[in-house]
């Protein structure tokens, strides 16, 4: 049981070091982060799309 909580702190480790190497050489940028968000927001509340609510992040 010791391991698997090792590995998730590795695999967590790992995929902060991704982002930011990611991040720095520009794959993520402010644009895409707003995007992905907007896209996140109406997966997640997409009943208030269809009230009319905008859940574009600008």
């Amino acid at each position: 049981m010791r391991i698997r909580g090792s590995f998730s702190f590795v695999g967590l480790i790992y995929i902060l070091i991704g982002i930011f190497v990611a991040w720095n050489r520009h794959y993520i940028t402010i644009s895409l982060l707003k995007h992905v968000l907007s896209a996140l927001l109406a997966i997640f509340l997409w009943v208030l799309i269809l009230l009319g609510v905008d859940l574009h992040v600008s």
